[in-house]
């Protein structure tokens, strides 16, 4: 069957059925098999034909997983895929795409490139989120909040088994580096350059003058509890809602290396990227 690259996509399938119909073409031209997971086969009414494979399992042994999407979608292949060093190349059809490595215009020059693995690869690390018996794998970051209509957290933090702060807000991130241009920048958190080892944390409408983000060593674990004697809150792992924090509650999260391997194109470095992503929305450019 020779090379097999998963494809994931984002949830509006208008939006990247053409860059789906080239990726295609290009990758029977480059004898490439393509695999799709059922929900991506239903997304997009596909029908069987050469070098398809649908309404398949994730492949953890593919040789490339293909995002076409938004950071979350690059998120979700990272997730799949975490641990096993297959590449995710990420090709942008989101707001930002900070992950992505091709914008929607270099989706042919983009797909062949992908195909030929005319890229460099980054290893990022993740988050090991724990709450009771379940555990969660987060590559940006994990976010409590406050339930909506209720008053606001209570929380408090300990790292390596200190508590460090105790604060009223409406929640709270921890971010890895690759998370930090994200919900942990837009509470004033520090950004954290790719190749950073740490965690940042950062509060959401802190009701304190003294609150402030910090970043955290990678060896030290962090736990955040709720002081509240009443209202529970909600916890997300890269957005996706995962449990409640319930009042004296404790969810753990520790920085986990090398889980993810992201494709870049060749000079596209975290400075760039930062520039274009970001320096564009400023201006408007």
């Amino acid at each position: 069957m020779g090379r097999v690259a998963t494809v994931f996509t984002h949830r509006r399938p208008d939006e990247t059925r053409a860059a789906l119909v080239r990726l295609v073409e290009v990758a029977r031209a480059a004898g490439w098999t393509l695999s799709f997971t059922p929900e991506e086969t239903r997304k997009h009414a596909l029908a069987p034909g050469e070098g398809l494979i649908l309404d398949a399992p994730v492949a953890r042994d593919a040789d490339l997983c293909i995002a076409l999407g938004g950071d979350g979608t690059i998120l979700h292949g990272l997730r799949a895929y975490a641990r096993t060093g297959v590449p995710v190349f990420g090709i942008n059809f989101g707001e930002v795409g900070f992950l992505a490595t091709i914008d929607p215009d270099g989706v042919t020059a983009g797909a062949e490139r992908a195909l030929r693995g005319d890229f460099d690869v980054l290893s990022l690390p993740g988050i090991e989120v724990s709450a009771g018996k379940n555990t969660w794998l987060a590559m940006n970051d994990v976010s409590f909040h406050r339930k909506q209509g209720l008053r606001v957290a209570d929380l408090a933090f300990s790292v390596a088994e200190e508590e460090v702060g105790r604060v009223r807000c409406d929640g709270l991130v921890i971010a890895t580096p690759a998370g930090s241009t994200g919900y942990n920048l837009a509470n004033g958190g520090p950004v954290m350059a790719w190749g950073v080892e740490g965690l940042a944390v950062s509060f959401i409408a802190p009701h304190s003058l003294t609150a402030r983000a910090l970043v955290v060593a990678p060896q030290d674990p962090i736990a955040v509890r709720s002081r509240s004697n009443e209202e529970p809150v909600d916890v997300s792992v890269d957005g996706r809602p995962m449990c409640e924090l319930q009042p004296g509650g404790r969810v753990s999260a520790r920085f986990v290396g090398g889980v993810g391997t992201l494709a870049q194109v060749q000079g596209a470095s975290f400075y760039h990227r930062l520039r274009e992503k970001f320096g564009r929305l400023a201006t408007g450019v």
